[in-house]
């Protein structure tokens, strides 16, 4: 199947703090904008932040021995890349949802796995494979 990107688009409180974090922070360009909302460049995919009052209420289930936040999104990057990132937030003092580490070791699903929440506390995983072909693969 051909990848084509994906459209997802979340509540924030202030669309500058929202343009600090995806542009200044993670590296998004900037799309188009209005005094309501803003397109990001989220690795080939369009995010857009929409100002929104409505509160972000967060409920987790677990996964390994984490209490991963069930409304979330991210991007499955190349292993050197999540190691980057990783480094990038912790040297500007991000305070992590979940730390940088490795889930399911020694299973089919190991993954590199981190979390933040944005400016409006809405929650992005950031993970990692050392082998990609892995990413859909099942232990039955």
């Amino acid at each position: 199947m051909t990848q084509v990107p994906f459209h997802l688009a979340f509540p924030v409180d202030d669309l500058e703090r929202a343009r600090a974090f995806y542009h200044g922070l993670l590296g998004c360009p900037v799309g188009r904008e209005s005094s309501m909302w803003l397109d990001f460049d989220f690795l080939g995919h369009q995010i857009t932040a929409h100002l929104s009052d409505e509160a972000t209420k967060v409920l987790t289930n677990k996964v390994d021995t984490d209490d991963v936040p069930v409304r979330h999104f991210g991007a499955v990057l190349p292993m050197a890349e999540w190691e980057k990132l990783a480094q990038r937030l912790r040297d500007a003092g991000t305070r992590f949802l979940i730390e940088p580490h490795v889930r399911f070791k020694g299973e089919v699903g190991e993954q590199a796995t981190m979390f933040v929440k944005d400016p409006a506390g809405n929650a992005l995983e950031f993970k990692a494979f050392a082998d990609s072909s892995r990413l859909f693969a099942r232990s039955d």
